[in-house]
């Protein structure tokens, strides 16, 4: 699934129910994430520690959708265990997991890894994660390893710059940019229409190659 790919529409089981994706999405980002396996610790933590933070997704438009090789009962069994290892999950577990034994999503979103694809033995999903737009297209990708649980606060946080940039894409952000950070004037913009785009006022920073393409603001 490369960047800008559109997602193909699937329908599924899941533990609130099945699913038509696209009906699902409706007009909403989706966080769509795999997880090697139910009943098992790091997973447990990533996906309670999601489920605490659902509020956050919700207030950026985001639906969450989990997904692994796992049958639904054992979903079901497993969120239990989650609920009670995360004790802040307030009220019912907040968003579906998919249930996909047979792998045939696991394979079409990319979600194994190179060399455990072909063997329905061991071939567990890794840990991928890809933000859909609600036009369906993979905005961003994250692949971890089973071994590595992944970081609440930076899905958030590219979330925040997804949606930025595509309000004002006459911007980018820098590397560790959070909400309220200057921001980055994309090389594109011509210094004549710095003033109609950032009234506020745009910085540059002069360079050794006499070059001036750092241009930042707080302007967005």
């Amino acid at each position: 699934m490369r960047l800008n790919a559109i997602v193909p529409n699937f329908k599924a089981e899941t533990t609130q129910g099945p699913i038509d994706f696209y009906d699902w999405q409706g007009d909403s980002w989706v966080v769509l994430f795999s997880h090697p396996a139910d009943f098992t610790p790091v997973c447990t933590t990533e996906l309670g520690r999601i489920a605490v933070h659902q509020p956050h997704f919700e207030r950026r438009n985001v639906k969450l959708l989990a997904h692994s090789v796992d049958e639904l009962k054992d979903h079901v069994d497993w969120v239990n265990d989650i609920k009670s290892y995360c004790l802040d999950i307030p009220g019912a577990f907040p968003y579906p997991i998919i249930a996909d034994s047979d792998r045939s999503l696991a394979v079409k979103l990319g979600m194994l890894d190179e060399e455990n694809q072909n063997d329905p033995n061991s071939a567990d999903t890794v840990r991928a994660l890809y933000i859909i737009s609600p036009d369906h297209r993979v905005r961003l990708s994250m692949h971890y390893p089973k071994s590595t649980g992944r970081n609440v606060d930076e899905i958030l946080r590219v979330i925040d710059s997804l949606q930025l940039v595509d309000r004002k894409p006459q911007i980018a952000t820098p590397a560790n940019w959070i909400p309220g950070d200057k921001v980055m004037v994309v090389p594109t913009v011509k210094d004549e229409d710095l003033p109609k785009l950032f009234p506020g006022g745009v910085d540059k920073v002069s360079m050794p190659s006499g070059k001036v393409y750092v241009r930042t603001t707080t302007d967005y």
